[in-house]
């Protein structure tokens, strides 16, 4: 592992210079040169005058901007016709291998952009690249994940085949990191970095390539391997600034090193350019990045102490009836903002009172982004004493999770029941069933370490092993609370929560030692002064 971080290094220092140009080749008069998307080199067999708008196509296809992909692609096969990779685009746009299955309509529409590409490619190496996302379209009734592993085979061959072909490695490896979403969670991640070996070799000789600056974080977005994509996590903003989606990635590294201030810097400038961006193709509407990059906002204003930012994301969400995409990403954070911003400062009354909201997104289509609702009204109610909502919630996570059980790819149905066994615990100890309270909660932390976090969550709304603190905390086990606390900062690294925790568990359990680095942590995320909700602050505790 040490030679990713050796080689990506040398190359990233050539994308920093500031002597290297990082615009990407000219494009024609609707693009003007300021938009930077990165470098691609594609070779294709489609008209000169196509060439520019094809390379800009592609480079939004690596930067997940994938409608502004399909709309370009689209706009390319209109000025040629017999483009067989336009096609190929725009059935490639439809393909989201790290986000999740598609919408039938977006699957209708890939596949027949495929079907369109399979007539008229005229090389052996646009054949292939078209056959590759065909076994992806291929067949009915075929569960998404096998899909992916199809694309993923296929393009095993295209870079093969075509050894000096830098963008068949790219896709291939993407397709590697759509499968390893898709597959049951392996700690030693052999599937991410088969990806970012492929990636690694590549840098050097493409330092502006968007791609593999994107598909490094998403090969490195663990606790375990989150620094390794550093260097790449400041290289991708510069690289495509233009992209939203770029933006917005680097701070999945920051989330995992605790880097807060980057955090917010980066999703700042990613819901602006994603609301830009909407503005002149759906006005009215609420951009998916956008939302995307204020949950991670959300994340990150609430281990600072900036509440008062906190409190004006969840004003805007509450705003919010319409959508250019109706994307998971943009559910999740629908409920994820709400839920964290009560939760996190403990507010159990607010969060008893969350509810589904807007009545406009396809909630059916996401049970498992609907469940941080009940999760948070389940933990609010039993922490306030409202125990019938936290009864009708937790059975509602119930629900959830049995109908999720057995489906193929990311495995929601332990992602909720990490969700239902946390809000049962608490549950539990409203009832004065403490034994069985810290069963519950034991049993969520040592499922949630089984797991990882889907791509697109900052992490889960509140670590299970660190309510597994609290309620230990509560028990008057300190010593033992004090190291659930420690064990969750490892995996959820300088959480608020668990600094204000083991500070004080601490100095309950008579480390004094221990209490003074946890407070001098926790005054290192808000400053000298911290807020009401900081319960070491109080010596009278």
């Amino acid at each position: 592992m040490p030679t990713f971080r050796v080689t990506f290094l040398a190359a990233i220092c050539l994308v920093l210079s500031p002597a290297r140009a990082m615009a990407q080749h000219e494009h024609d008069h609707t693009h003007p040169v300021p938009e930077r998307l990165g470098a691609v080199h594609f070779q294709n067999s489609c008209k000169a005058e196509v060439q520019a708008e094809f390379s800009r196509s592609v480079a939004l296809l690596h930067s997940f901007a994938y409608a502004a992909a399909a709309t370009s692609f689209a706009d390319v096969a209109s000025k040629d016709p017999d483009c067989a990779m336009a096609h190929w685009g725009s059935a490639m746009s439809r393909f989201h291998p790290i986000w999740g299955p598609p919408t039938e309509a977006d699957f209708a529409a890939g596949r027949a952009a495929a079907a369109k590409a399979q007539a008229g490619a005229p090389s052996a190496r646009e054949r292939d690249y078209i056959a590759a996302i065909g076994a992806y379209y291929k067949g009915d009734g075929m569960p998404y994940p096998e899909r992916v592993t199809a694309f993923e085979q296929a393009m095993a061959g295209v870079a093969q085949r075509n050894p000096q072909d830098h963008e068949a490695a790219i896709f291939h490896a993407l397709g590697i990191l759509g499968v390893a979403y898709n597959s049951p969670p392996d700690k030693d991640y052999p599937l991410q970095k088969e990806a970012a070996k492929i990636l690694n070799g590549l840098l050097p000789l493409e330092p502006e390539h968007p791609g593999i600056a994107h598909y490094m974080i998403h090969s490195f977005d663990y606790p375990a391997l989150a620094e390794l994509a550093l260097p790449a996590a400041r290289a991708y903003a510069k690289i495509a600034p233009s992209a939203p989606h770029a933006l917005h990635m680097p701070s999945h590294i920051f989330t995992r090193l605790g880097m807060w201030q980057e955090s917010i810097g980066s999703n700042i400038a990613s819901a602006d350019t994603a609301r830009a961006w909407v503005a002149k193709t759906n006005p009215g509407a609420t951009a998916f990045d956008a939302l995307h990059a204020m949950d991670y906002l959300e994340y990150a204003y609430l281990q600072t102490c900036r509440d008062d930012r906190a409190a004006d994301l969840v004003e805007q969400v509450g705003k919010v009836t319409s959508f250019d995409s109706p994307e998971f990403s943009a559910g999740y954070a629908l409920a994820a903002i709400p839920a964290r911003h009560a939760l996190e400062r403990r507010a159990w009354k607010e969060a008893a009172a969350i509810t589904v909201r807007p009545a406009s997104f396809p909630w059916e289509k996401y049970p498992y982004a609907e469940a941080i609702v009940h999760f948070a009204r389940a933990v609010g109610g039993a922490r306030s004493g409202d125990l019938a909502t936290a009864r009708d919630a937790v059975a509602k996570l119930g629900a959830i999770q049995t109908s999720l059980k057995g489906r193929k790819g990311f495995d929601w149905a332990s992602q909720v029941e990490i969700q239902r066994l946390a809000a049962a615990g608490w549950l539990a100890r409203a009832e004065k069933k403490d034994d069985e309270a810290v069963s519950l909660l034991r049993a969520a932390a040592d499922l949630e370490d089984t797991t990882d976090k889907h791509p697109v969550t900052p992490g889960s709304v509140l670590p299970a092993r660190e309510q597994l603190a609290d309620l230990l905390a509560e028990l008057g086990q300190h010593a033992a609370a004090l190291a659930q606390y420690e064990a969750s900062l490892r995996s959820a690294p300088a959480r608020f929560n668990s600094y204000d925790g083991a500070a004080l568990a601490a100095r309950r359990a008579g480390q004094e030692d221990r209490a003074a680095l946890m407070r001098d942590k926790l005054a290192s995320l808000c400053g000298a002064a911290l807020p009401a909700r900081a319960l070491s602050a109080s010596s009278a505790r």
